[in-house]
């Protein structure tokens, strides 16, 4: 009994760190993917696309990722509004088009009046 649980116990280990180890290699590989998307000029840096985010949508950026869905790169944004409701966004990566917005107490006009 005690050898059986060593041999899972291990066996276990070693899945963990396997696991670990691919989302490792997996998240270099993003990150490697939108830096050659970057310098190629497929994507306009964050940096760009936060200074028209938080123009259009005042508030605090809390999380930003870049995906790419069906062959287009899209920046989703997460931010903290100043009455403290949560707004989602989905930025063009491109050109810093507003593809969409979701959260409450968003004015007319706000962000080009996408929703």
């Amino acid at each position: 009994m005690q050898r059986c649980l060593k041999i899972r116990a291990v066996l276990l280990a070693g899945l963990c760190a396997a696991t670990l180890a691919f989302s490792t290699v997996q998240a270099d590989d993003d990150h490697e993917r939108a830096r050659r998307a970057l310098e190629a000029g497929e994507v306009l840096s964050l940096r760009s696309v936060l200074e028209k985010v938080e123009r259009d949508f005042p508030g605090e950026v809390i999380e930003v990722e870049l995906e790419q869905e069906d062959g287009r790169w899209i920046y989703e944004i997460k931010m903290l509004r100043q009455g403290g409701g949560l707004l989602k966004l989905e930025i063009d990566a491109r050109d810093a088009t507003v593809l969409g917005v979701k959260g409450r107490d968003i004015r007319p006009g706000e962000g080009g009046g996408r929703r």
